[in-house]
C-alpha cells in the first residue's frame, strides 16, 4: 500500500507579520535578504503585510532600530494591524524585551524563525531530537523565566535546590534536557554508523545545495524516486539515499541532504552534524546551484561557508550542478560552463543534462574499483 504523501503542518491560524532590516548589517544585498526572509515568513505560515527598513546609522543597543524608525514600526503596526515582528538579523535578548514592550508585538529573528521552521517541517525522531537541540541551546542564553513547563518533564515539585531562582531552576531544567539531547543523538550516530558500515564499499554521491535550488527534484530525476517535493524553502530536512545503477550494473548510492541558507544558525548546523555526515563521507559532493537566480554566486559563497564548518581535510571532490537551466537561455548556460570549469548544466525537470551527469558519476564509480597501477 503506498504511503499517504507528507504534508507540511500548518499553524491554525496565519500571522499578519511586519518585516524589519537594517543596513548596517546588509548594504549592498539588503534587498535580497528581505525577499529571503519574506519565503522564510511565508513558510513558517506568516502572512507578510508590511516591511520597514533602516538605511543609514549604525544598530541601536537597546532597539536595533534608531528611535524614528521605531516610532514608523509602531505605527506601520496599527496600520497593517500586525501581530508579529521579524528581524531580519540575530537580536540579543535585551533587544527582544526593548521591542516588545515598546510595539507590545511579538518579535523574533532571523535564527528563530528558521528554527521553528525546522521544528515544523521535521518528520523523523533523529531530525525532531536535532531540531529541538539547536532551539533549547539558541534559547539557554536567552531564558527570562519562560521555561517552566519543563518542570514536569524533570519532576515538578521538589527539583528546585536551596537558594535558586526561578532563573537558574529553569536554566538548569533546560541544561538537563539538553545533555538528554545529546545523548539520544550519539545512540542514533551509532546506528547510522552501522549503515555507513555497510554501504563504504559503494560509490556514494551526496547532493549540497542552496535551499530552493531543486536538489530533491534533481534527486528524484537521478534516481526515479518520488522524495517529497515543494516550491517553499527546507522542503527536505531528513536524509534520504537511494541506489542508481546503470546498463552496466555500475552502481552509485545517492543522498539528497537539507538545504542551507545565509546566516543559518550554527547551533543548528551543529545539531545536525550526524544528517550531514552521509556529505562529510561521501566520495563526491554535487554541489547543486540554482542557475535562474541572480544571486546564485551569494547562495553559492553561503554554501561553501557551511560546508568550512562541516568539512574535514581531505575534502571530497565537488561537482558544480547548476540546475533549472530550462529558466535560463543558451547565453548564460555557455557562460556558466565556461566559468565554472567542468560544471554540468541540466533541468531536473525537463531532463536536460541528466544522462552527462550519471554517466560522470558511473565513470568514477568504476575508476574507484580499478586497482591501483605499482
Amino acid at each position: 500500500m503506498k504511503a499517504a504523501p507528507y504534508e507540511v503542518p500548518r499553524p491554525p491560524r496565519w500571522e499578519n507579520a511586519v518585516l524589519v532590516g537594517h543596513a548596517g548589517r546588509e548594504k549592498e544585498h539588503l534587498e535580497r535578504s528581505m525577499e529571503e526572509l519574506a519565503l522564510l515568513a511565508d513558510t513558517a505560515g506568516g502572512r507578510v503585510v508590511g516591511s520597514l527598513v533602516q538605511r543609514r546609522g549604525t544598530i541601536h543597543p537597546a532597539h536595533f532600530i534608531g528611535k524614528g524608525k521605531l516610532e514608523e514600526l509602531k505605527a506601520l503596526c496599527e496600520e497593517k494591524e500586525a501581530e508579529l515582528l521579524i528581524f531580519d538579523d540575530d537580536l540579543s535578548p535585551a533587544q527582544v524585551r526593548n521591542l516588545e514592550t515598546a510595539t507590545k508585538r511579538k518579535v523574533i529573528d532571523r535564527s528563530e524563525l528558521i528554527l521553528d521552521i525546522f521544528a515544523r517541517r521535521a518528520r523523523t525522531r533523529e531530525s525532531r531530537l536535532q531540531v529541538e537541540l539547536a532551539q533549547l541551546e539558541y534559547t539557554l542564553p536567552r531564558l527570562m523565566g519562560m521555561w517552566k513547563h519543563l518542570e514536569r518533564q524533570a519532576g515538578g515539585i521538589g527539583t528546585r535546590g536551596p537558594g535558586e531562582t526561578q532563573l537558574e531552576t529553569d536554566r538548569r531544567l533546560v541544561r538537563d534536557r539538553i545533555a538528554k539531547l545529546k545523548e539520544s543523538l550519539r545512540a542514533v550516530e551509532r546506528e547510522r554508523e552501522t549503515q555507513r558500515n555497510r554501504r563504504r564499499r559503494e560509490y556514494r554521491a551526496a547532493l549540497v545545495g542552496y535551499t530552493n535550488a531543486g536538489k530533491s527534484t534533481l534527486f528524484n530525476a537521478l534516481t526515479k524516486s518520488d522524495v517529497f517535493v515543494e516550491n517553499r524553502l527546507f522542503a527536505t530536512l531528513d536524509s534520504t539515499t537511494r541506489q542508481m545503477v546503470s546498463r552496466e550494473r555500475e552502481t552509485v548510492l545517492m543522498t539528497d541532504t537539507v538545504g542551507f541558507i545565509r546566516k543559518l544558525p550554527h547551533h543548528l548546523v551543529a545539531s545536525f552534524h550526524s544528517t550531514l555526515v552521509e556529505a562529510i563521507e561521501a566520495d563526491t559532493l554535487l554541489h547543486v546551484t540554482d542557475a535562474s537566480d541572480p544571486d546564485f554566486r551569494r547562495q553559492i559563497l553561503a554554501v561553501d561557508h557551511v560546508l568550512d564548518q562541516i568539512l574535514k581535510e581531505p575534502r571530497p571532490p565537488r561537482l558544480m550542478v547548476f540546475n533549472k537551466c530550462d529558466r535560463i537561455d543558451d547565453e548564460t548556460a555557455t557562460a556558466l560552463r565556461a566559468e565554472y570549469e567542468g560544471c554540468f548544466v541540466v533541468s531536473a525537470r525537463t531532463g536536460e543534462g541528466l544522462d552527462a551527469l550519471r554517466a560522470e558519476l558511473y565513470r568514477r564509480s568504476h575508476e574507484r574499483k580499478l586497482p591501483v597501477a605499482g
